[in-house]
């Protein structure tokens, strides 16, 4: 069941749009107002966005929420209908639909979002402190918000390794799924990648969490 973030301040709206969404099957998260809303972003897999609210705006709440979690799609509904701020909202937001409006079609348009960003989400990972987009082969570092840049070498060990996530791999599977070659045992190259890799991911290259060194056989990555 998909859990929706609803944040409205009128009740004479948001009471008919949300007993429609629960007979549709969403769960609902209600609030009239933006900063309570930000303690749910976590919970939920849409947030349906009003843009009139007290305290601070929906544009102001809207742009919280997509720094705090980028990959849940917003939609906004709201009664402005001009361009200025259909462009405003449109910059951080996935749709923008205008009161009135049908609520078949508000499901309608929330069901596609949903599709899509779960499509998207297929690709993206987290391991440990690590979120992983691998349509765009960013890594970013959760608990600094930086992102880590790898060499096209490193990205590529560390996307096989994703690729078999939980299973051990011995040194002659890594080197010659990368290179393309046999491997040569003795060959240190791929032990110097991994080193300068873990560099770049662990939190402690020297007790690495990620990258498990599996004794006499080779490594493997585990989910958290």
């Amino acid at each position: 069941m998909n859990q929706l973030l609803y944040i409205e301040d009128n009740k004479e709206i948001a009471l008919p749009i949300k007993t429609m969404l629960e007979k549709l099957g969403y769960h609902i998260i209600w609030k009239e107002d933006g900063e309570s809303a930000l303690l749910h972003i976590e919970e939920v897999d849409l947030v349906i966005l009003d843009i009139m609210l007290p305290g601070l705006d929906g544009f102001s709440i809207g742009k919280r929420l997509k720094k705090l979690a980028s990959d849940i799609p917003i939609f906004i509904v709201s009664a402005r209908t001009s361009l200025e701020d259909k462009i405003e909202g449109l910059g951080f937001a996935d749709d923008y639909i205008t009161k009135p409006f049908h609520p078949e079609e508000l499901a309608a348009r929330i069901e596609v979002l949903l599709r899509r960003f779960q499509r998207h989400n297929q690709n993206l990972l987290t391991i440990h402190h690590l979120k992983v987009n691998l349509d765009t082969q960013q890594i970013v570092n959760q608990e600094t918000a930086q992102e880590i840049l790898l060499t096209g070498k490193q990205f590529q060990i560390f996307y096989y390794f994703l690729q078999h996530l939980n299973q051990i791999l011995t040194k002659d599977q890594i080197y010659e799924a990368i290179w393309k070659e046999a491997y040569i045992e003795g060959d240190k190259t791929l032990m110097v990648h991994i080193r300068y890799l873990r560099e770049k991911i662990e939190i402690n290259p020297a007790k690495p969490l990620i990258i498990e060194t599996i004794r006499g056989i080779g490594y493997r990555v585990k989910e958290a």
